[in-house]
């Protein structure tokens, strides 16, 4: 159980070709954590404030 299933050369070839061909190479804008906790923080801040708004006309808050 311990042994590794390599790829035969063909396989390997044709992997690498694959991989060299750039079909599934896309441009990404680059990753900005700073802007998705703001996102987050506007929506929970969003989501919480109708909640509320909610309590409030129920007669609950």
């Amino acid at each position: 159980m311990s042994e590794e299933k390599q790829l035969s050369d063909e396989d390997m070839a044709r992997v690498k070709e694959y991989l060299a061909s750039g079909y599934n190479d896309t441009e990404r804008k680059p990753f900005r954590p700073i802007r998705m906790m703001l996102m987050l923080l506007v929506v929970v801040s969003t989501l919480s404030g109708l909640s509320m708004f909610i309590a409030n006309m129920a007669g609950v808050y």
